[in-house]
């Protein structure tokens, strides 16, 4: 019988020469396999072609990554993106109708950096294409030109909701440190959403589904990142992998599902 979990980590569609590919940071992947105790896939972006359904079916838990693509602004209302700004229209046709469906079946879901504002169009909000460009808000991207060490590392302090999920994998703390590399962040929160901590601007960071059947958090930040250096980011990924695993004993027959320790849900509706 299969011990970890299996657990799907979404691609970017890409081109790799003249060959479409499909693509995932290896950083997602080892937080998934290791700091989640997964065994971790590859999901690519078909769309249509694989359905959401049959991808449920299969897995145990579902990791919606960060990219360098935004989601396309017709997506939630939003008016033409930037001449130059990078889109993903496979990616989103196969992560925002697979997400909602997961949620609604309980399927553990962690959303990253880009998958957190996938979630937050998924219901129903919208988004702020360039954060930069709001007079209440900092610039939250990082710069480039910095090594990868110096791009992640903690950017600003996050204020934690109380009595939030956050909260609770924080062990009671009211505040964490965090990286910050992206542009766009939440406009208006999607119905159903509970915001769970904020940056010191006032910006939502990381967001819950109120009431869900099972594990979703959506985080704006990359705590994939050498999680095992930060207490915060380690808490997740194992919170995350005890609910998959959870789901996986679950639906098998006789499994012992409630014997894993349940992961911290919404307590707030």
């Amino acid at each position: 019988m299969r011990i970890r979990p299996l657990v799907g980590v979404t691609a970017d569609r890409t081109m790799m020469g003249p060959h479409a590919s499909h693509v995932a940071g290896e950083k997602y992947i080892a937080a998934a396999a290791d700091g989640a105790g997964a065994l971790a896939f590859v999901l690519p972006a078909l769309g249509e072609r694989q359905t959401a359904a049959d991808i449920l079916e299969a897995v145990d838990g579902l990791l919606f990554t960060g990219s360098y693509s935004n989601v396309e602004p017709h997506r939630y209302g939003g008016p033409a993106s930037e001449s130059g700004t990078l889109h993903d229209p496979a990616r989103d046709a196969t992560t925002l109708p697979l997400m909602r469906a997961a949620i609604e079946a309980g399927v553990p879901v962690l959303a990253i950096c880009r998958g957190f504002q996938e979630m937050n169009v998924v219901f129903g909000g919208t988004l702020h294409q360039q954060v930069h460009n709001v007079a209440r808000y900092d610039d939250h991207r990082e710069n480039k030109d910095d090594p990868l060490d110096t791009q992640y590392g903690p950017a600003h302090a996050l204020k934690l909701v109380e009595g939030g999920v956050l909260q609770q994998l924080a062990g009671g703390a009211r505040e964490a440190r965090v990286n910050s590399l992206h542009g766009q962040g939440i406009e208006r929160l999607g119905a159903g959403l509970v915001a769970e901590a904020f940056a010191p601007d006032g910006l939502i960071e990381a967001v819950s589904v109120a009431n869900a059947p099972g594990f979703a958090l959506g985080v704006q930040w990359h705590p994939e990142w050498k999680y095992a250096d930060d207490a915060l980011s380690t808490a997740i990924f194992r919170t995350f992998g005890e609910a998959c695993r959870n789901h996986m004993l679950a639906r098998i027959p006789g499994g012992a599902g409630h014997d894993v320790a349940h992961a911290p849900r919404a307590a707030h509706a």
